[in-house]
């Protein structure tokens, strides 16, 4: 994806002989304002990788996404510590997956891991998510346990989005899966050829597939400040999810105007029948009227649906990027 831009016991690993042959980390991190969050998160990732820092490269791709408090300046002066972070910075708010994006866009490790940089995602998992890797594991997702950080009505519409996608979805979309998770860097290169404008990551990261194996974890609260995801956002999210990956929600109405008008042509033939047999009866205001609104708001929801998918037509065929790079930070 181009952009635009103006200028612990550790499991054993193979003993590696050659300094040309050591591998790469790189960890894809969004930053939306967690001024507060950058150096805990930066320092609890250098404690974690402690033990394969002798094995591995490392680099550290944060995303500032267009904050508004002083994260970017917090970056910049994380650099001084921790000369492996550059820095992406955004021209404005382009949203996660955006970040995300740039973060692939921009890594060139030979695993690449998106984690979260409010330190709900452990760091410490990183350890076994290389240990599958190094046993042949393309894709190791990292899955939560428990919802007990979420509010009641996120964990209810959450199971609802994963029950609901796994029918109608053209692929299955893990529950409980987030954006956390190693990929192998020939993942990295098949999601790079993904040109799509209109990004759901998860379906993304699922569509392309590879060997793929699980790794349990436990969130954690958040260190500081609140999540910008209301419910208004995640369900805008989860219709971003559904309509980029099935047109049932377009077939269904097709099936549903059959059954209506099918049920229109059996009444119509029952009225035939009835007047024939024993005449004209007026009929009735309030049924009439029940029958006209269920019939205009059936059409409104069917004119909305096509809306949402016209509308993702509509932003694919404009090709604008999926972010503008103001300025890149770092080696």
């Amino acid at each position: 994806m181009k952009s635009i831009s103006p200028s612990s016991v550790w499991p054993p690993l193979k003993a590696i002989d050659n300094m040309d042959t050591r591998k790469k980390i790189s960890l894809v991190a969004p930053f939306y304002n967690e001024e507060r969050n950058v150096r805990p998160f930066l320092e609890q990732v250098q404690a974690a990788l402690a033990p394969v820092l002798a094995t591995y490269d490392l680099e550290i791709i944060c995303i500032n996404d267009g904050s508004r408090d002083g994260t970017l300046d917090a970056l910049k002066a994380a650099r001084q510590q921790h000369p492996y972070v550059k820095v992406i910075d955004f021209s404005r708010n382009f949203g996660k997956e955006a970040a995300i994006t740039a973060g692939l866009d921009y890594a060139t490790g030979d695993a690449v891991i998106p984690i979260d940089s409010d330190l709900q995602h452990p760091p410490e998992l990183i350890l076994e998510m290389l240990a599958q890797w190094e046993s042949g594991f393309e894709v190791v997702l990292a899955r939560r346990t428990s919802r007990e950080t979420d509010q009641p009505l996120q964990r209810l519409t959450a199971r609802a989005f994963y029950e609901v996608s796994r029918y109608i979805s053209h692929i299955e979309i893990p529950a409980d899966v987030g954006d956390y998770r190693l990929m192998d860097r020939k993942v990295v290169n098949a999601l790079g050829a993904l040109q799509e404008k209109c990004r759901f990551m998860k379906g993304l990261f699922a569509w392309v597939g590879f060997r793929t194996t699980v790794v349990d974890y436990r969130v954690a609260p958040r260190a500081h400040g609140t999540s910008s995801f209301n419910t208004w956002k995640l369900w805008n999210f989860a219709l971003e999810g559904i309509t980029s990956f099935s047109t049932i929600p377009l077939r269904v109405w097709t099936y549903l105007g059959g059954l209506i008008s099918f049920g229109a042509f059996l009444y119509a033939a029952y009225l035939i029948i009835k007047t024939v047999l024993w005449g004209v009866e007026v009929p009735g205001y309030a049924s009439l009227m029940v029958v006209i609104l269920l019939a205009s708001g059936v059409q409104l929801i069917g004119i909305g649906i096509l809306g949402e998918y016209l509308g993702r037509i509509f932003t694919e065929v404009k090709n604008r990027p999926v972010y503008i790079v103001r300025e890149v930070i770092g080696p």
